[in-house]
C-alpha cells in the first residue's frame, strides 16, 4: 500500500501541461542534494511540496488510472456507449490533482451523472473482459444534504490511487464510482471477482475461502473511506446477479 499525500493547497490549480514527467538531466545533475532536503527548492529537484507552481519532479503511482465521466441522458434513447466519456488518464500524484482541480465537484453535477476511476485499460462496464466475472460493493447515501460528498468521493480516490483498499496480492480493486441521483448519492467499488479461487494466473494463489475474505476486507476498509458507522452496511453484489435483477440493486451477497 501506498500513501497519497494531500495537494499543498486544496484550491490550487494545477494545469496538466506545466507538468514535466521527470527533472531535466541538467536540473539533476547541478543539484545531487535529495528532494526531502530543506534547500531542494532553490535549485534542482522541486517537488509540488516545496512550489505548487514551479515543481518539475512527480510522485509516480503503483498504476495508472483513468477518469470516465457518465453524462445524463437526453431522453431520446440514448445508450450506455454514448453517454460513457473517457475524460483523461493519469499515473502521478501532481496530475490526479491537476485533473480533480479543474473537474466539476460531484456535488455540482446534473443528476444522472456519474464519475468513474477504473484502472487503464478497464471500461467501467459489465461487460468488459476484466468485469464480466466480479462484482460491486457500493453504499448509497440517502440524505443527500447531511453528507459532504464531495469530500467523501475525494477520500475514496485517494485510497483507490494510494492502493490503500487492498493488499498487493489480491488484485481485485478495478475502480471506483459515484452516482447522482434526484433522491441519493451512491458510492461503489468494483471487483476483479465475487471472491472466487484463483489458480495463480491472477496474483497469487487462492481457495474460494481465501477470495472471501479478501472481498469482506476490501469492504471493510471501503466502508472506513466512507467514514460509516458500525450499524451503515455497506452490501457486495455480482454484476450477472445485478444484470439478471434488471438492476444495480440486486439481492447482497455479503454485507459489512
Amino acid at each position: 500500500m501506498a500513501d497519497v499525500a494531500t495537494a499543498p493547497n486544496a484550491n490550487q490549480q494545477v494545469p496538466l501541461d506545466t507538468i514535466p514527467i521527470s527533472p531535466t538531466e541538467a536540473s539533476a545533475d547541478s543539484n545531487e542534494k535529495s528532494s526531502s532536503e530543506p534547500n531542494a527548492a532553490e535549485g534542482g529537484l522541486r517537488t509540488v511540496f516545496h512550489d505548487p507552481e514551479n515543481f518539475n519532479v512527480k510522485h509516480p503511482l503503483m498504476n495508472t488510472w483513468t477518469l470516465w465521466f457518465t453524462k445524463p441522458p437526453s431522453g431520446k434513447g440514448d445508450n450506455w456507449a454514448e453517454l460513457l466519456k473517457e475524460v483523461i488518464s493519469f499515473d502521478s500524484v501532481e496530475e490526479f490533482w491537476g485533473i480533480y482541480n479543474n473537474i466539476t465537484p460531484t456535488s455540482d453535477l446534473a443528476l444522472k451523472s456519474d464519475y468513474h476511476l477504473f484502472k487503464k485499460g478497464v471500461r467501467p462496464e459489465w461487460e468488459d473482459s476484466q468485469n464480466k466475472h466480479g462484482g460491486k460493493w457500493a453504499y448509497q447515501f440517502k440524505d443527500k444534504k447531511a453528507i459532504n460528498i464531495d469530500a467523501l468521493w475525494l477520500h475514496v480516490m485517494l485510497a483507490a490511487i494510494g492502493e490503500n483498499l487492498e493488499d498487493e496480492e489480491d488484485n481485485e480493486v478495478m475502480g471506483v464510482v459515484v452516482n447522482v441521483r434526484k433522491g441519493f448519492y451512491r458510492i461503489g467499488l468494483w471487483t476483479r471477482t465475487v471472491g472466487r479461487a484463483i489458480q495463480g494466473d491472477q496474483g497469487k494463489a487462492r481457495t474460494t475461502e481465501q477470495g472471501k475474505e479478501a472481498l469482506l476486507k476490501i469492504g471493510n476498509r471501503l466502508k472506513q473511506s466512507l467514514q460509516l458507522r458500525e450499524n451503515e452496511a455497506v452490501e457486495f453484489s455480482g454484476h450477472t446477479d445485478a444484470a439478471h435483477a434488471g438492476s444495480t440493486r440486486a439481492k447482497a451477497k455479503f454485507t459489512v
